[in-house]
């Protein structure tokens, strides 16, 4: 406890500390942002055209399966990025996500009900106002859902970017090992795991504001 106060204790060290933790937001939740909008995208392809829907999901099985230290290092050759580019991090990420969020974005659609859809259309309702305004708020808490895990899983894997030399909190963890130096390593999880837990927290509020009617359904 002696060298985890005297490591918090440093006013350069909480300065850094800091700004590893902005660069860990911005690295897990950027790529978070993008992949919720390209698997929607791609899970109303799926939805609206059966013969895509497993081809396009056995790839993103596929893909999934990569070892994300691998990922990091194939990115740079794929889009011409140098190494340490925080791009990297991004790119990889956001594949990653958007190959785990489009299963459970094509589930929460198909299991919109069948007369609920049929009774917008009656209503008049073009199929792309449909889907914004029907199917896809009554997809959000199964979205949701796969959105948390998303998150949890980019705030985990921005750690491995350390080592390739991106930043974040995973430099806390190298940093540590490097110098034999258990402080920076107690720190960096206990950063990462209040972190996941506070975005957590968010999601879980986003979503019922975005479904007060499941809100009123539990009372």
């Amino acid at each position: 406890m002696g060298d985890l106060g005297k490591y918090l204790g440093d006013a350069g060290t909480r300065s850094a500390l800091w700004s590893a933790l902005l660069e860990h937001v911005y690295l897990s939740l950027v790529p978070l942002a993008i992949s919720v909008v390209l698997a929607i995208a791609l899970g109303l392809v799926c939805h609206r055209y059966r013969r895509v829907n497993g081809v396009l999901v056995g790839l993103f099985n596929v893909v999934y399966t990569v070892p994300s230290l691998a990922l990091f290092a194939i990115i740079p050759a794929l889009i011409g990025t140098r190494v340490l580019d925080p791009v990297n991090v991004v790119t990889a990420l956001t594949v990653y996500t958007t190959a785990l969020l489009v299963r459970p974005v094509v589930q929460a659609l198909d299991a919109v009900p069948s007369h609920v859809t049929a009774a917008a259309t009656a209503m008049g309702f073009r199929p792309w106002r449909r889907f914004l305004a029907v199917e896809l708020p009554l997809s959000v808490p199964v979205l949701a859902a796969g959105v948390r895990v998303g998150s949890v899983s980019n705030i985990s894997l921005v750690s491995v970017g350390a080592l390739i030399g991106t930043g974040g909190l995973g430099t806390l963890f190298t940093d540590g090992f490097r110098q034999r130096y258990l402080a920076p390593i107690i720190v960096g999880i206990v950063l990462t795991l209040v972190l996941a837990l506070v975005v957590d927290l968010v999601l879980v509020a986003l979503r019922n504001a975005l479904t007060p009617w499941t809100r009123a359904g539990r009372r």
